[in-house]
Parts: C-alpha cells; structure tokens; sequence
C-alpha cells in the first residue's frame, strides 16, 4: 500500500529525495530556500512566504513535483537552477514551531545556516516593497525566531516581504491572521514575481562563488 498523503507521483519524488541524501552532494551548489507561514492558511498575509515559494516553483518548472517529507514534516520539492540545487520548504508546522523543520531538513541534506534562505512577512515594511537581509535578529517574527533557536544560528538570509502594520498595536494579531484585501491581491501577482527574481538572482550570484555579499 502507498503511504497515506502521497499520490504516486509524490511517493515517487520522496523516494528520490531520500536517495538525494543518501548519495553524495551534486556538482554545484545546494541551498534550501524556505517559505515561512501556517499550514492550512495560504492567503492570510502571515503566510506571504509560501506563496512566494509557490511562485518560485513555478518559475522553476516543479509547481506539481511537491511531496510531503514526514521526517522534517514539511511539503518539499527539488529544483536546479543551473549547477545548483534548490531544495524548497513549506513547513507543515505552525509559525512559531516551524524551526523545527527548516532545522531537520538542513540536517538531512547536509547544509548549515549560511545556505538556508527564509521567505517571511514584515510588518514594518509597506505591501509592495521587498528586502533582502543576510542574518541579524528576529525582528520579532515568531517564525524566523523559531529557525534561529533550532538551527543555532540567525545567519539566515532572509527575503523580507511587505505586509504593513495596521495604526494600532491591538490590530496586528488580526492584521497577519487575516487575508489580503481585493486591493491588495491586485498588487500581489507582480511582487511574487519580483520576489522570486530577488532570490534567483542572489542564490545565482551566490553559487558562483564563496562570497555571502549582497
């Protein structure tokens, strides 16, 4: 019987993934990029990550290749980007646990904090404007939080997407948990795209060389 959650085509890219780990690293470069947000709530603004990380794959052609990885409890998919290799995360864990993960995924295929790029929300960033920022602290987002105190480390790359904060303090709890307004979703399809550009661009640059520069 086939594992439960899995169509044949993902018990078939599981597999390949666990023989990825297994046998040696490829050629180029490998880094796990990382679509922070809750499972089960896509459209909310919390989890811009992973629509982000939706957009990346289908840039990179694997939009139907995501399987389910019950070792670091996530959704994954492989893709290469010239002689790279791009492992992307969906964790299936909550926002404020779902370092856990993005740590056991990091384990399995053998990568350290440096080659691991988190996708988050920012709420002290306007909708529509994006920044690319290599470690520091959690800026007090839960969930990079979380990935800092599993991976011990917080020299993540982190691609900060714009959500805005609403005028008062009590609002941002319904402010994130909430959906983009029509208003908003308009403006959503070009800054995914931008967004994906933002990371191809920097993991290109990146596995040309040693450098950790912008």
């Amino acid at each position: 019987m086939g594992q439960p959650g899995l169509s044949r085509t993902g018990l078939w890219l599981s597999r390949a993934m666990s023989r990825c780990i297994l046998e040696p690293r490829p050629p180029g470069k490998r880094w796990l990029v990382v679509g922070l947000g809750n499972p089960g709530m896509p459209s909310t603004r919390h989890s811009v990550g992973m629509a982000v990380l939706g957009q990346l794959a289908r840039r990179l052609g694997v939009a139907e290749s995501w399987a389910r990885d019950r070792r670091c409890a996530a959704d994954l998919a492989l893709a290469s980007l010239g002689d790279a290799q791009l492992v992307l995360l969906r964790p299936r864990r909550l926002m404020n646990v779902n370092g856990r993960s993005v740590a056991r995924a990091a384990e399995l295929f053998g990568l350290t904090a440096e080659e691991v790029y988190l996708v988050h929300d920012e709420l002290d960033k306007p909708l529509g404007k994006l920044a690319l920022k290599l470690g520091g602290s959690a800026r007090g987002h839960n969930g990079v939080r979380s990935c800092i105190s599993c991976l011990n480390s917080n020299a993540m790359p982190r691609l900060r997407v714009g959500i805005g904060r609403p005028t008062h303090p009590d609002e941002v709890q319904a402010h994130v948990l909430g959906r983009f307004s029509p208003a908003e979703q308009e403006l959503l399809p070009p800054l995914l795209e931008r967004a994906a550009d933002l990371l191809l661009d920097h993991i290109r640059e990146r596995s040309q060389g040693p450098s950790l520069g912008p």
